[in-house]
């Protein structure tokens, strides 16, 4: 395989005989501390986490950002693509196979953003045989904002100020660069987006690690409410720990904005406090 910056390559997971494309990158010099699987979100491709890469290699830990069933690789063969709960036993089945052949550390945390965020959760409700350690998740709430309901759900269609926010809040030249991150939406998972608030009260009391949940500033998909918030957080019963918190001056899409760099050491902060103490 081609490899890229820093020991990361393209690599190609088996999620039960489905092909799923992906970026692998691995700390240099050493055995990964941990295994993070980086989910994007509607309408992306696994390289929007590619700001968030070195961060997390520098720091001892592996990188494992996929193109979600239905994206990269898997398009052609799952061309409606597949439900969130689908999604997630993919997930599992290709974690599985490749901490088989790979060093995962300690264990594998999850990293989502907006419907990534929202298939971190099923597959933390689920138990896939690979042990998980933390979730991180940004761009997913609850209940969606009154305001955004009546957009399609997919990123053109009107709906550019509910996905990006304030356009200073990018670097000059963010959205032509994004041109090539871009990727048409699964069918399954488009007609999923309103049926979500009963999925994730169906899911929530089955995620049993700890939690931490992010909404910038000018998030415009989801309901902020304090009190909206504070529901979603109290239905993750069997968490260990649940954390809520807000960026300022960031949008929807963290990952690509000014923001990014506060927002990634904050999940590498959090995926700290999830590992096991040295020597347990």
């Amino acid at each position: 395989m081609t490899t890229l910056l820093g020991g990361t390559r393209p690599y190609t997971l088996n999620a039960a005989g489905i092909p799923l494309s992906a970026i692998l990158a691995l700390p240099e010099g050493s055995a990964p501390r941990s295994t993070i699987l980086a989910i994007h979100g509607r309408g992306m491709r696994a390289a929007y986490w590619n700001s968030f890469i070195p961060l997390a290699t520098s720091l001892g830990h592996a990188v494992l950002a996929v193109d979600r069933p239905g994206y990269g690789d898997s398009a052609n063969l799952l061309p409606e693509g597949q439900g969130l709960a689908a999604q997630a036993e993919s997930l599992h089945a290709a974690l599985k196979e490749h901490a088989a052949g790979h060093d995962i550390g300690a264990g594998v945390f999850l990293l989502g953003h907006s419907d990534g965020g929202k298939v971190a959760l099923h597959t933390a409700a689920t138990d896939g045989g690979v042990p998980l350690l933390g979730l991180d998740a940004s761009g997913v709430g609850y209940r969606y904002n009154p305001e955004a309901l009546h957009f399609p759900s997919t990123l053109g269609g009107g709906a550019t100020k509910l996905n990006w926010g304030p356009l200073p809040l990018y670097p000059r030249g963010t959205f032509q660069a994004s041109r090539a991150l871009l990727s048409p939406t699964p069918p399954r998972e488009s007609a999923e987006t309103l049926r979500w608030p009963a999925q994730y009260e169906d899911l929530a009391d089955r995620v049993r690690i700890p939690v931490r949940l992010t909404f910038a500033e000018h998030e415009a998909w989801w309901d902020l409410d304090p009190a909206v918030l504070t529901a979603m957080a109290a239905r993750l019963t069997s968490s260990p720990r649940v954390a809520l918190e807000h960026l300022p001056a960031a949008g929807h899409n963290i990952s690509l904005g000014h923001a990014a760099a506060a927002y990634h050491l904050r999940v590498l902060m959090f995926l700290e406090e999830c590992l096991p103490p040295p020597g347990a």
